[in-house]
């Protein structure tokens, strides 16, 4: 086996786990990238950062914010820039709704994971979400809590 195919993951699955901790999602959307050679090669080894992204709204399109993508190993000199605007992929009907959705008090468009599909096109899921209070973070804990030892019951 050679060691190119051993260095790109098979499935890319790059979740934002501080994002359902900090937001309550209240829809979701699937969009496509904008990306370089260089940045889908490294998503594609799952070198990507989604914790302090979020996306934002210029002149009628959405772009992302704050992903940092590494530079790919292998490039010459024609490598990215780690952490740049990129603009995401959604059709008109999407994009409106969402651009007036945002602009209400407290909703904020986060990015939740990236993934490969199966045609081989990177992807982020998105979502319109409302941050949460303390007593919101606590009340999740304490579910959580409750399922994990739901959990441990039912192995006994």
């Amino acid at each position: 086996m050679s060691t190119k195919s051993n260095r790109f993951e098979k499935v890319v699955n790059i979740k934002n786990k501080k994002a359902s901790f900090e937001f309550e999602f209240i829809d979701t959307y699937v969009a496509g990238l904008m990306l370089k050679g260089t940045e889908i090669k490294s998503i594609r080894e799952a070198k990507v950062s989604l914790t302090e992204a979020y996306c934002v709204f210029y002149e009628g399109e959405l772009f992302i914010r704050q992903m940092h993508i590494s530079p790919y190993s292998m490039a010459a000199s024609y490598n990215h820039e780690a952490v740049s605007d990129r603009k995401l992929l959604l059709n008109k009907k999407e994009l409106e709704k969402l651009q007036t959705k945002s602009q209400e008090k407290g909703l904020a468009i986060i990015p939740v994971r990236i993934f490969i599909n199966d045609r081989g096109k990177a992807k982020m899921e998105i979502a319109l979400a409302r941050g949460k209070k303390i007593h919101d973070k606590r009340q999740d804990l304490k579910e959580k809590d409750a399922k994990r030892e739901l959990q441990r019951m039912a192995f006994d």
